[in-house]
């Protein structure tokens, strides 16, 4: 299945005159996951954080001046590469106030794009078909530029790809109706020119996406008419394949989307994996004209598998980058996570069953000490299907085995430095299997915990990190492990632990808690936590409050003494309010981002109440009613259901949070009753119990008005047509 989430703004579209135009030229990877490059129809470029939605730098030519294709990164260099005027290239880095005083070489032809690799520079397409690696041309601007295509042949679209440790250029070209595709080898350099089947009178193509798999390059294009065809193209040609003659291209039309009442004129066209593309501009099957969506299609089983309806005017522009769809649309340049899962007819038909978060979240790598100490028919099965399960730790080749043995890891763990000991892990992990793993690695972790007790210096974090992430560690193997963290403020590792340990004891939970609710925030910004627990985080303090006036076909009653957030005479007489929610108290975090995320995880351990209970008394005054701030925080999101539109693994419940607020209160209601400071808390949390208890007795009522009628008989002298008034009070 395939499936397309929230979408968000990254940036507003200025569309030219020309309403066709969106006034977005291109956008390319920066080189770092969440940055991309967007270049305008007109002057700038500008390099925008995804996740933020902001701009980290933009620089803009002089007036008169024009981008002519948009800005590359160049990952060797780090540097960023423009075309303006069509025979200017501009280099420049981040640092850089302006592009006037970047480095600037004319060149002798005009350039039709520049293209970038990752792992390679960047490539040179010139608008009569000429290619130039680009350090190549700056070493020499002004050297001949051969004319490859025809005098009225015109390019139409580009595109390069990496393919087997070389970088494979595709451009098409238009002349006179009929249309071509070239293929521009470096490795070794030849050029091949492949004619491209197309029906009489059809136009040019509308989209083209090229892919590298298997050996082969796939090429969809989209037609005006729906039609999607795909061309395959071998990598490495044979020695006996010619070059200079022009070869026809089959193609095989893999779908037919609809093109309701003429032909597409502005749609797009991505290859997101073997059996998915996505598509822009085209009318969904089910809906009405002049509607306009972007729909996922499963090209394997011919099936609509998502769709988002996007307001505004469609411009033809679509681009992919980290699972996330770049769409420009209306005046908005939006930005729509996506995920493809593995292609089956069972999926296709909406029959395989999904596991839950639950399920997906748990290792479930441990094989039975039965298999382990006598073997079975199963444990082959076991352990391939344990070894097939990825982690956070990196694996190195299967086929490459550890010569490293677990007592000589022992012994250089007692003298080796963290560097040669982080070295020698990765080695011992990416060679031995599961069983032995599961043995070993709970002695590997106490003998690191006991150096680092011994020595104070030594403390490797990244070893430490790496067996955890095995899965087969737990707190009874190693107890001190916990305890060691927390004492070098190593949070990450103390995150991963409260992650994945299912028997920490009471006492070690509250110390941990202690320890996060006494670090300041400052301290934790550089602290590098798991992205699912920061992500859910930021979605929770970003999202914006809801319009609880009417909720889920409910509107409630105006405010009274009953409420949650009872107005005094004094703020009536100062005038109207904003709408009345129930819970608008103060919607503001009291902890930051990272010890939000720290503090989610206590909530998510396992504890028996009658244990934890006396070790909660330890805790300050000050911390109590911080976290109690940040639990009532938690409870009010959910209650306006903020955390419902939040994908994410791993998230409190909203019975953790209550359970953990009567926990508190239970093991400091004397001392909070006496504190000045705690009054408001108090009295905040006995009207929300107030209001639930409120509810329940109206449900419960309602219940029992419900069971009393449905045991109630019917009358006999009913007839065949009557009508009966049932009361409820």
């Amino acid at each position: 299945m395939a499936a397309l989430y929230e979408a968000y703004t990254l940036c507003d579209l200025v569309p030219t005159h020309n309403s066709g135009d969106s006034g977005i030229q291109g956008i390319e990877l920066n080189g770092v996951v969440d940055r991309v490059i967007v270049t305008d129809s007109a002057r700038s470029v500008t390099v925008y954080k995804v996740s933020d939605q902001k701009p980290l730098g933009s620089w803009a030519v002089k007036q008169g001046q024009r981008v002519s294709c948009p800005a590359v990164h160049n990952t060797q260099t780090n540097e960023y590469v423009v075309v303006t005027d069509e025979k200017v290239i501009r280099v420049w880095k981040d640092d850089e106030v302006s592009l006037d005083k970047a480095f600037k070489a004319t060149v002798s032809e005009a350039i039709y794009r520049v293209h970038s690799v990752p792992k390679h520079e960047p490539v040179v397409l010139f608008q009569h078909g000429a290619v130039r690696l680009l350090n190549s041309l700056l070493t020499a601007p002004q050297q001949p530029v051969e004319q490859v295509l025809s005098q009225d042949e015109v390019i139409r679209w580009s595109s390069a790809v990496w393919a087997e440790q070389q970088v494979i250029l595709l451009f098409s070209t238009e002349q006179k109706g009929e249309h071509f595709l070239y293929v521009h080898r470096f490795s070794p350099n030849t050029l091949s020119k492949h004619r491209l089947e197309t029906e009489p009178g059809v136009k040019t193509p509308l989209s083209y996406s090229a892919t590298f798999r298997e050996g082969n390059i796939y090429l969809l294009y989209l037609l005006p008419s729906g039609g999607v065809y795909e061309s395959i193209l071998v990598a490495r040609p044979t020695a006996s394949t010619p070059t200079e003659e022009i070869q026809a291209l089959p193609r095989s039309l893999v779908l037919q989307l609809p093109a309701g009442d003429g032909n597409l004129s502005s749609a797009a066209l991505l290859s997101l994996d073997q059996a998915h593309v996505a598509v822009v501009g085209v009318p969904h099957p089910s809906a009405g004209s002049g509607k306009d969506f972007l729909c996922l299609w499963n090209t394997h089983f011919q099936t609509l598998q998502a769709a988002k309806e996007l307001a505004g005017r469609i411009y033809g522009q679509m681009w992919c980058y980290s699972s996330k769809l770049f769409v420009c649309h209306g005046k908005t340049l939006s930005v729509i996570p996506f995920e493809c899962q593995k292609s089956s007819l069972a999926t296709a038909i909406g029959k395989l069953k999904q596991s839950s978060a639950k399920e997906s979240k748990g290792p479930a790598l441990v094989p039975s000490w039965s298999d382990l100490l006598h073997g079975s028919v199963t444990q082959t099965h076991t352990h391939e299907k344990s070894r097939s399960l990825s982690t956070r730790r990196t694996k190195t080749s299967s086929k490459s085995q550890s010569c490293l043995t677990v007592e000589q890891l022992v012994e250089d763990i007692k003298v080796s430095t963290v560097q040669e000991l982080e070295r020698k892990l990765q080695e011992f992990l990416g060679g031995v299997g599961q069983d032995a793993l599961q043995l070993s690695a709970g002695r590997l972790a106490c003998e690191l915990v006991a150096r680092c007790r011994a020595e104070p210096d030594f403390y490797p974090h990244a070893a430490l990190l790496q067996l955890v992430d095995t899965h087969f560690l737990c707190h009874s193997v190693c107890p001190d492990l916990l305890m060691l963290a927390l004492e070098k403020n190593d949070f990450r590792l103390c995150q991963y632990c409260l992650q994945l340990f299912p028997d920490i004891p009471e006492d070690v939970t509250c110390a941990c808690l202690k320890t996060i609710l006494s670090v300041p925030d400052t301290e934790l910004e550089r602290v590098d936590l798991e992205a699912d627990s920061l992500l859910f985080m930021k979605a929770l303090t970003e999202s914006p409050d809801f319009n609880t006036d009417l909720q889920n076909g409910f509107c409630p009653p105006p405010a009274d003494e009953e409420s949650c957030d009872v107005p005094s005479e004094t703020e009536k007489s100062l005038g109207p309010k904003p709408p009345r929610d129930p819970f608008a108290l103060d919607m503001s975090c009291p902890v930051g981002l990272l010890k939000g995320a720290l503090l989610n995880e206590i909530l998510q351990t396992a504890y028996s109440e009658s244990l934890l209970l006396p070790h909660l008394k330890d805790l300050s005054v000050s911390q109590v009613i911080l976290f109690l701030h940040y639990l009532r925080f938690l409870y009010l999101k959910y209650s306006q259901e903020a955390h419902t539109q939040i994908r994410t693994l791993r998230m409190p419940a909203v019975n953790q949070i209550l359970d953990w607020v009567c926990l508190l209160l239970d093991a400091h209601f004397t001392v909070l009753v006496l504190a000045p400071e705690a009054k408001s808390l108090l009295s905040s949390f006995h009207k929300f119990v107030r209001s639930q208890v409120k509810l329940y007795s109206e449900l419960g009522k309602i219940e029992g008005s419900l069971e009393a009628l449905k045991q109630s008989k019917q009358s006999q002298e009913m007839g065949q047509y009557s009508i009966e008034v049932v009361e409820l009070f």
